[in-house]
């Protein structure tokens, strides 16, 4: 881990910062990590964050304070296979270096699997159109000994076709406000989910796979708690539906736990590419 040092920074999302008018470069970070570790991507005083983590390695490499933006704010011990961040600078490196150099000095539980110079207007989190979520649920007798770190153990009997169903509730656009997490609400609450499914994966492993524009503090948590509350008889598929008509948290099933969360996927619309 990089020693702890805080530098303050602000985001500028002006491309052309630099000093003297200089146009800065702007790179594209694709990376994932294992946040069991990390009070969750964003900044935060007093706490470690991925965020933080890579600044602080951009900081050695250019030896100027550097702003990444992350596509997303993952919550305090939720995972990405897939997390997009870019940042610019005017440092004469290229994208190659900055992946081996980032990766070098890095913690193992976060690696940058590509780096790629970018149109300047491309930010990573104005751009998205999508985003992919997975949370896995282990679903049998006994739980796992490799990999319990990465899934929520339920040992009770799960009713997988009841769950299914009401999974199909979620799909397209509602308002979400029911699943929306205290403490950072949103004036618009509205999200369109293209896509959801809950995956036998074998042995007892369940996977809830959800595609939307854009998703609320803890949404995806929340509605696997609601989720899991329908598969332990507790509610009926029909309720998923009545919950998001309720716009009322209280009537949401509990919060998952972080340790099952994954990004899978940011889906951005095609980017001219930069001539090198």
């Amino acid at each position: 881990m990089l020693a702890h040092k805080s530098f303050g920074f602000t985001e500028n999302p002006n491309p052309s910062c630099g000093g003297k008018g200089a146009m800065l470069k702007n790179f594209k970070l694709t990376m994932e990590y294992d946040g069991g570790g990390y009070h969750g991507w964003q900044r935060q005083k007093g706490t470690r964050t991925i965020q933080e983590e890579i600044e602080k390695a951009l900081f050695i490499m250019t030896k100027k304070p550097v702003v990444v933006t992350g596509a997303g704010r993952t919550d305090a011990g939720t995972h990405a296979l897939e997390q997009v961040a870019n940042f610019r600078t005017d440092a004469a490196l290229t994208a190659e270096i900055f992946q081996r150099g980032l990766n070098g000095l890095l913690p193992d539980d976060i690696v940058i699997k590509a780096c790629e110079q970018v149109d300047p207007a491309f930010h990573a989190r104005f751009d998205v159109a999508s985003k992919t979520y997975g949370y896995r649920i282990l679903n049998r007798r006994l739980p796992s000994a490799i990999g319990r770190q990465y899934v929520w153990f339920i040992p009770a009997v799960l009713h997988i076709d009841a769950m299914q169903r009401g999974v199909s509730y979620l799909i397209g656009s509602h308002d979400f406000k029911a699943f929306e997490g205290a403490g950072s609400p949103k004036s618009h609450t509205v999200r369109h989910v293209h896509h959801a499914e809950l995956i036998e994966k074998g042995d007892g492993l369940l996977e809830f796979v959800i595609e939307a524009n854009g998703f609320l503090r803890y949404m995806v948590r929340n509605m696997v708690g609601t989720l899991v509350c329908v598969g332990r008889g507790r509610r009926t598929p029909e309720d998923v539906r009545e919950v998001l008509l309720s716009k009322n948290r209280n009537t949401a099933g509990p919060t998952a736990p972080a340790c099952g969360l994954f990004l899978k996927k940011i889906r951005y619309e095609e980017m001219p590419e930069i001539s090198p």
